[in-house]
């Protein structure tokens, strides 16, 4: 097999399909520095007019012979924005952002944004890349923590994208730990947990009264327990029922607690669950639950008045914010007569994106897996996936960069 370096390695020094020499041996932890010369920011994608909403959602569920009639269903939600998600305005002043984090830093890194299911896609992107000479990419995916749809299907894209324009023996893509507990993405939920509590607290609503829901998007239940390492790996820890999805929300949210707890004075006193939404298998499938509707429409038995609903699982104000969030959950509440608010995403906040370009520069000069920041026990999570890692068994086997085959 031959490096992309130029070298020849045999299958046992190169075991991390289309990546760099540091990446390819399969260490959890690439630990010497790399030099990439180009930031692939690798988003999801959605559509910019009416015209574009079906043809996206059947990018989304390609393979999956879903008809356009039960596809409708879904598109009222952006139909009721126009047509227009709003993760793509989003993406690109995110794009502005980490550019100029990068500059002020001195870092001479171009920034290539590419989507999943949407223009500009990742074969885009990446085929712009490599016409202009930068062939030593690390991605960033839109999403913080381990399962199929957030991490794993990414690293399939890339492959494929990788494969289909033949840019494979010259071209690599590593790609950035999770970064679910790296305290530039967690502080900016503490920001706006802290805000929410100490709002209603000051205007008299006991702890006891007040309830903190972390929303995430719902996964299939068998995606979940496959989230992270698989038993037999080096990295395997039994993190219960939800597998690696589950138990990394979980460590997020109870650090968020805690430090709220030690900032605001009777918040210590406040209770909180983890909730999830978006839900969109057959009701057939095991999904992760509860369902945060029907958490806030048991609140009110519980004696609570207020809830801040935070968007743990999600970066920015994109349509499962905007619609399942602030549109029908605000109405849950609204129908059980309980005061609520939901909480900022991290956005472009200048701590989230400094963070990201935290995550380039360990990459970038190698740093040793002891002085990476992480805000839970659980990180700091690895460089380089393991076998299996968040395998989707529905959708079979398919080749994935940035991670150990299969």
């Amino acid at each position: 097999m031959r490096c992309q370096d130029g070298g020849v390695t045999s299958p046992e020094q190169h075991v991390v399909p289309f990546a760099s020499p540091a990446a390819a041996p399969g260490s959890p932890f690439v630990e010497q520095p790399v030099a990439y010369d180009g930031l692939l920011l690798a988003g999801f994608g959605g559509p910019e007019g009416q015209d574009d909403v079906i043809p996206f959602l059947r990018n989304v569920t390609r393979g999956r012979g879903i008809p356009d009639e039960r596809l409708e269903e879904v598109a009222h939600h952006y139909r009721h924005f126009g047509g227009v998600s709003p993760i793509n305005a989003q993406n690109r002043a995110l794009k502005a952002a980490l550019e100029t984090e990068l500059a002020r830093r001195g870092l001479d890194l171009p920034v290539y944004w590419g989507n999943r299911n949407w223009a500009p896609y990742l074969g885009e992107a990446v085929t712009d890349a490599a016409n202009a000479g930068h062939t030593k990419l690390l991605a960033l995916a839109t999403s913080a923590y381990s399962s199929f749809s957030s991490c794993r299907q990414y690293r399939e894209d890339f492959a494929r994208v990788l494969t289909e324009t033949d840019l494979g023996e010259r071209v690599t893509i590593d790609k950035v730990r999770q970064f679910f507990d790296h305290p530039g993405f967690v502080q900016p939920f503490i920001d706006g947990v802290r805000d929410a509590v100490a709002g209603f607290l000051s205007d008299g609503i006991a702890p006891e009264a007040v309830r903190v829901l972390f929303s995430t998007h719902s996964i299939p239940t068998a995606d979940a327990e496959r989230s992270g390492p698989r038993e037999g790996d080096e990295l395997h820890r039994d993190l219960g029922e939800g597998g690696a999805y589950a138990a990394q929300h979980l460590a997020v949210a109870e650090v968020v607690m805690a430090t709220v707890a030690a900032e605001v004075p009777g918040a210590d006193r406040v209770a909180w669950d983890l909730v999830y939404q978006s839900r969109s298998g057959p009701p057939s499938q095991p999904w992760l639950e509860p369902d945060v509707n029907d958490v806030i429409a048991e609140l009110p038995a519980a004696g609570v008045q207020a809830v801040a609903i935070v968007p743990l699982g999600f970066m920015s104000d994109h349509m499962e914010v905007l619609w399942d969030l602030d549109t029908e959950a605000m109405d849950a509440a609204a129908e059980a007569g309980i005061r609520a608010v939901r909480t900022p995403t991290p956005g472009v906040d200048p701590v989230f994106v400094s963070g990201l370009i935290d995550l380039v520069e360990e990459r970038l000069n190698g740093m040793p897996a002891g002085e990476r920041p992480h805000a839970t026990d659980l990180g700091p999570w690895f460089d380089v996936c393991r076998p299996a890692c968040c395998e989707n068994v529905r959708a079979g086997f398919k080749p994935a960069a940035a991670g150990i085959a299969p």
